[in-house]
């Protein structure tokens, strides 16, 4: 049998998503698809909107064969080491391509683009390090240092998110020695983060988290099975999280809230003062964003936090050593029982009580979780859901 890997949020999981994982099956002549996916928090820093269960059954009742685990100190990261967990993972269960949607551009066009920043690479970091001297976030440096040396050249616009994870992916492969064929998928309809729906069927998870919180309806948006799961299940954003969160920053001097991953320059300042002020996560948010510290890069941090991750922690974990099976369908096991024997690292349908440093992040990461979800969710019991 042949698989073909994506790499997921499903926060929640929407047309757009069923789209993607039939068009991978198609491009890829396979005969499954395997998800990896982030669990209870995402790249963004941000809560996942439900459960990583209910998300995998949405999933695998819409298109999905196999959903495992991203762990989390690769789904809580900078995209190159996002990327780079999910095609270790991906390669590990024995997919024969991986498929990415993006916003322009074949699989070739991210291979050119990676040549010629590799070509380039000292003036490309040079570049970079300036700009975020001048006062610019890491994103933005990126896209002004990748613009000043790839002007007229025939490459990937590297300022789209999708474009970005895209390329991310390919550099991640190319690392790893992958023999994994890539394959693009280009997106349709809604961009990345349109906060609002302008097509009838098709509309970004942003727009549909925004939509959930105010009422309004989504049932054009999503699966049948997935509005209904949405309808059942608990949905959280960061304002359930923040006086957990508060308590924590208040609790300990700057130079504790330092040791957490990401928490680095200085910032730790910050965001205790900033703690003392703010009484809503969106105050707190204001007042230590800036054009150096995006959103995204303080969420991460706070995420951190907020688990109790550490920097030495994070750190130690270097690449994926295990497979975790949230669930598959009747066809992910037949796939699974024809690779078993090939997987390259240990597959886990249950979490024991000896656990890898890694697998003991992601049970912490489940037990924060559940402090705001009225469900109560366990790793340890937890069996994959099988539909």
């Amino acid at each position: 049998m042949r698989a073909v890997g994506i790499t997921v949020e499903y926060n929640p999981f929407h047309n757009g998503h069923s789209h993607h994982a039939k068009e991978a099956k198609h491009h890829a002549q396979a005969n499954a698809v395997v998800a990896v996916m982030s669990g209870h928090f995402v790249q963004r820093g941000e809560p996942a909107i439900v459960d990583k269960w209910t998300r995998t059954t949405m999933a695998l009742q819409n298109g999905v064969d196999i959903v495992i685990e991203l762990p989390y100190v690769f789904s809580t990261a900078v995209a190159p080491r996002f990327a780079s967990g999910a095609i270790a993972l991906l390669d590990a269960m024995q997919c024969s391509a991986f498929a990415f949607g993006n916003e322009q551009g074949e699989a070739k066009q991210f291979y050119h683009t990676l040549a010629l920043l590799k070509e380039h690479q000292q003036h490309y970091q040079a570049l970079i390090h300036q700009a975020v001297k001048q006062g610019l976030s890491y994103p933005r440096a990126m896209a002004y240092a990748f613009t000043s040396i790839t002007k007229q050249q025939d490459v990937i616009d590297l300022t789209m998110p999708n474009n970005i994870l895209g390329f991310h992916y390919i550099e991640a492969a190319v690392a790893q020695n992958s023999t994994m064929q890539a394959l693009t998928i280009p997106r349709i309809a809604s961009a990345y983060h349109d906060a609002s729906f302008t097509h009838e069927s098709i509309a970004s998870a942003t727009a549909i988290r925004k939509a959930l919180f105010t009422g309004q309806p989504i049932e054009n948006f999503v699966p049948p099975t997935s509005a209904a799961l949405l309808r059942q299940k608990t949905k959280v954003t960061w304002d359930d999280y923040y006086p957990y969160l508060r308590h924590t920053l208040l609790q300990w001097p700057p130079e504790f809230i330092a040791t957490f991953a990401d928490v680095n320059e200085g910032i730790e300042f910050a965001l205790w003062r900033a703690a003392k002020k703010a009484t809503t996560f969106n105050d707190f948010i204001t007042l230590v964003t800036s054009k150096r510290y995006t959103t995204a890069r303080i969420q991460r941090m706070l995420t951190h936090i907020l688990v109790g991750v550490t920097q030495k922690e994070r750190d130690a974990c270097v690449a994926p050593s295990y497979i975790r099976l949230l669930g598959m369908t009747s066809t992910g096991q037949a796939y699974l029982r024809t690779v078993k024997k090939q997987l390259t690292l240990p597959l886990i349908s249950r979490v024991g009580k000896q656990q890898d440093p890694m697998l003991a992040l992601d049970c912490k990461a489940t037990q924060i979780y559940q402090l705001a979800a009225s469900q109560h969710y366990n790793d340890f019991t937890a069996p994959p859901i099988i539909i």
